[in-house]
């Protein structure tokens, strides 16, 4: 919004200044973007947690996490909603709003916060014990996949840019995917999505590290959109890249303010309307800066939990078949819950996490130069 209202007033002078100029640029914006969305975290943040627990909205602990997670019980969950609400606001108020990808941005942020509210909403507000059923969640996901999916692939004027993927350790490489690229992305969105879902066990654990990938994103986001620096660091220049720097920001500051409420012991916890939009957010920008290996290296705390996952699940299968009895690789899945029951505190397991996020970010980045 002040983005449409300041800029045509950019040459104005008023007392021999040009005051209004400033709006035009990115990093002003991101700067301003990332303190709305961090004041208006810590403001939500009480209404919301008031407004849960009158409603009983409230964290219900299940069997197959360990017993310490008993104390959470009773916590109010959907704090989601605190991020999608700043997110949402920030943007809108400092964001180029007829920029395509803020635009896709904006739809990927409903699209998947609403579809997590209504599992929350029917878990907490209804009662019903499974939610969501998983096939329409994931149908949700799928289906958002392939509208931006095809929305890019077939709205590009140069389909052959819009389909590669940047090769993060060799100079001027990139896998050219094709009409590969559609079902890619849906595998991207919903992977993510549930990976980051996944990452949400612990208090704090998925809001670090979300903020940490979102940070080495919106790196990449403002080189990609600045046509010196990308030409110097011998990367594409992506004309609509820029302008998602702002919105990376606003989603850091609010994830910083929602840590002021979600760190142990946790007043709120995120819930699938939070954890499945973050997860679907940084996936779809990770696609539109045509970065997604470099994305795995820096969100690979949510690869090695999704994979944690999958390996225990389909290990304890195949034993099962095989031997008659089911046998575990890991002895809690994901694998922040094996680090738990082997006696390491919470906090300790989520910082060490956030120390692992952090050397992969820097990893990262390192390979900017090695292109």
């Amino acid at each position: 919004m002040f983005y449409h209202l300041f800029s045509p007033l950019a040459n104005t002078e008023i007392m021999g200044y040009t005051m209004f100029n400033v709006f035009q640029y990115v990093t002003f914006r991101s700067i301003a973007a990332f303190i709305t969305a961090l004041v208006f975290s810590l403001f939500l943040g009480p209404k919301f947690i008031r407004l849960l627990k009158k409603h009983q909205a409230v964290e219900r602990i299940n069997e197959y996490v360990p017993i310490s997670h008993k104390e959470k019980e009773g916590t109010p969950t959907m704090g989601g909603l605190i991020l999608i609400s700043s997110l949402l606001i920030s943007s809108l108020l400092w964001n180029n709003l007829v920029n395509s990808y803020i635009l896709i941005m904006i739809i990927t942020t409903i699209w998947l916060g609403g579809t997590g509210f209504l599992d929350d909403y029917l878990k907490n507000f209804l009662k019903i014990k499974q939610g969501l059923i998983a096939k329409y969640k994931l149908m949700a996901q799928i289906t958002l996949g392939l509208l931006i999916a095809t929305a890019l692939y077939y709205g590009s004027a140069d389909k052959s840019s819009i389909t590669q993927i940047s090769l993060p350790f060799l100079k001027n490489t990139a896998i050219q995917l094709g009409w590969f690229f559609i079902p890619f992305v849906v595998f991207m969105v919903t992977g993510t999505s549930n990976a980051v879902n996944l990452t949400d066990g612990l208090d704090g654990l998925a809001s670090g590290t979300v903020a940490l990938s979102a940070l080495a994103l919106g790196i990449m986001a403002y080189i990609k959109g600045n046509f010196v620096i990308a030409e110097y660091l011998n990367l594409e220049f992506i004309s609509n890249a820029g302008e998602l720097t702002v919105f990376i920001s606003a989603m850091i500051g609010t994830l910083l303010g929602f840590l002021w409420y979600n760190t142990k012991p946790a007043q709120i916890i995120m819930g699938d309307t939070g954890s499945l939009s973050l997860g679907g957010i940084l996936a779809v920008l990770a696609i539109l800066l045509r970065e997604e290996i470099f994305f795995a290296i820096v969100g690979g705390v949510f690869v090695i939990e999704a994979l944690s996952t999958l390996i225990q699940r389909y290990y304890f299968k195949y034993t099962r078949i095989r031997y008659g009895k089911g046998k575990r690789v890991f002895l809690c899945a994901p694998i922040h819950h094996h680090f738990e029951i082997k006696g390491i505190a919470e906090e300790k397991i989520v910082i060490r996490f956030w120390i692992v996020a952090a050397l992969l970010v820097a990893i990262g980045l390192a390979t900017l130069k090695l292109r």
